[in-house]
């Protein structure tokens, strides 16, 4: 049996929400290696072996359950978060032309509303969720939400402004490149909820053979695993061409030692990026009826902790008064967006429970 308690799933998707807007940090602690490398490290501890490290303590009979799992949603499952594999490569590569804060804003703003409604269309239930108690409410959180991903927006624009004219050139701040990147990347991390939602069969199993709260890690290295096939098939042939992979071996100029210590920085990276769906399964059972709204609210978390990463790594450090008022002007939208969302899932929670 599941206690449902919205604000404490509120609470653990912020959790989640840190550790994910910080999962990309341990990059600028690596010496010596291209991005590539750097990525296939992180993905492989970000895609298969802390979820199966997860999965293996908290899941009983965790690979019975993946060997008798349905074929349908498993493969259904795969299948969609391979596709995401592809909105991570673009999520990478436009934190390098836009930096953390926007990246997260404008791409985790667009996967917060399609990751939300994309299971409601395609699943069934759009009509009746956003009609129960508190739907309303809920909706509205998630519109404003979309606005503050606009205001950012428009902020991104201004500080590239602003940073060509500082330079008296065109800087390496790209908000035309960064902003289609991550409209694939945000497109394609909404799928990725989507495969979540496909995979839930197999968190039910779980659930019934004891997991309870941890339900949703049986189903996260399913969906994880289709991610890393796309990604380790892409950054291998890269890296066959680019010549990149001898960094994973001592050569001149770099070290045994070197070697080892940016292993453990993309290691915390990919650990890092794990356990935030770790605790998004915590929250999102801790939900209740409101469990589509998850998926809204941990983006918005996420969104709200890299704006404080991008502060403290002073990547708006040089832009103009007014645009830094927009950009606060955004944090706030989203910030409200964020807390109306938890509350319509705490309303609806508690009318739906004293009606029972």
């Amino acid at each position: 049996m599941i206690n449902s308690n919205p604000i404490l799933g509120t609470g653990l998707h912020a959790i989640g929400g840190i550790s994910a807007s910080s999962c990309y940090l341990p990059n600028t602690k690596t010496r010596k290696w291209s991005w590539g490398t750097f990525w296939l490290v992180q993905a492989l501890f970000a895609w298969v072996i802390m979820p199966l490290i997860v999965g293996l303590l908290t899941v009983p009979g965790f690979f019975t359950i993946l060997h008798e799992a349905p074929s349908k949603p498993f493969w259904i499952a795969f299948l969609l978060g391979a596709a995401y594999g592809f909105g991570g490569m673009s999520f990478g590569k436009a934190i390098n032309h836009i930096g953390y804060s926007l990246t997260y804003t404008l791409a985790i703003g667009i996967s917060a509303v399609l990751g939300t409604i994309l299971p409601l269309f395609i699943l069934g239930g759009f009509d009746s969720y956003f009609s129960k108690p508190g739907g309303s409410i809920v909706l509205s959180g998630m519109i404003l939400s979309l606005l503050g991903v606009v205001i950012c927006g428009w902020g991104g624009f201004k500080k590239e402004k602003d940073l060509n004219a500082l330079a008296g050139q065109k800087s390496t701040f790209n908000m035309t490149v960064g902003l289609l990147l991550t409209i694939v990347a945000g497109v394609l991390s909404g799928v990725f909820n989507l495969s979540l939602e496909f995979g839930q069969p197999i968190a039910d199993m779980a659930a019934q053979r004891g997991a309870v709260n941890f339900q949703g890690n049986a189903k996260m290295i399913i969906s994880t695993s289709g991610c890393f096939v796309v990604n380790f098939i892409w950054f291998i042939i890269a890296g066959i061409r680019k010549g990149t992979l001898n960094e994973f071996f001592p050569k001149q100029g770099l070290s045994g030692r070197e070697i080892f210590h940016n292993w453990c920085w993309s290691a915390f990276a990919g650990t890092l990026w794990c356990l935030q769906f770790f605790f998004y399964g915590l929250g999102h059972v801790k939900m209740g009826n409101f469990q589509y709204a998850s998926w809204v609210l941990h983006m918005s978390m996420l969104i709200f902790f890299s704006y404080i990463v991008g502060v403290l790594m002073k990547e708006w450090k040089n832009v103009k008064p007014a645009t830094y008022f927009v950009l606060i002007i955004g944090l706030i939208t989203l910030i409200a967006s964020f807390c109306i969302t938890s509350y319509g899932s705490y309303i609806g929670e508690q009318i739906i429970n004293n009606s029972h």
